[in-house]
């Protein structure tokens, strides 16, 4: 395969770690992550070769989850920048490869969570003199908790089985 499509795949692995990271150290991710997601979505698609009724069932997934995300929104049960994140990366992964994605990310955020429990704890004992500002938010004890996270690990977890990449996998 050649950087033309190999570089457009790259994408979502690349930006929802970027989100990932950017809402563990601040506690938030930036609009434009997703921004960029959805619209270097729809050339990537039909530069593989992504049949268009298979695009809009992906648009469909995207909306059923940003539907559902803003309503947990709305619930204060995850942030907008979570919500955002979970519709775009849902846009990528499509109809097959949202249901794992979703799986994923929910197996991830326990996991994370559990950790946080469990370092919040040990943080008085554990933290080191002089830890960045973030590490220290990150650890207070009744603290948020960065589910940008456990999206972008169920992203990256479910990816390889997405549409896409069973295309670029099977050569296109």
């Amino acid at each position: 395969m050649d950087a033309l499509h190999f570089l457009p795949l790259s994408l979502l692995p690349a930006l929802v770690i970027v989100a990932g990271l950017k809402d563990l150290t601040s506690m938030t991710i930036p609009n434009w992550i997703s921004a960029v997601l959805v619209a270097a979505f729809f050339p990537a698609a039909f530069l593989m070769g992504l049949p268009v009724m298979t695009v809009a069932a992906h648009l469909g997934v995207a909306l059923i989850a940003l539907f559902v995300a803003a309503g947990m929104f709305a619930l204060r049960w995850i942030g907008g920048g979570d919500a955002k994140l979970t519709a775009a990366a849902c846009l990528w992964l499509g109809v097959s490869g949202s249901g794992m994605f979703l799986l994923w990310t929910g197996l991830m955020g326990g996991l994370f969570c559990l950790f946080l429990i469990f370092a919040r704890a040990q943080a008085p004992a554990l933290m080191p003199a002089g830890a960045p500002g973030w590490v220290s938010r990150l650890m207070e004890p009744r603290g948020d908790i960065p589910y940008g996270v456990a999206i972008a690990a169920g992203a990256l977890m479910a990816w390889p089985s997405s549409p896409l990449m069973n295309i670029y996998a099977a050569g296109l």
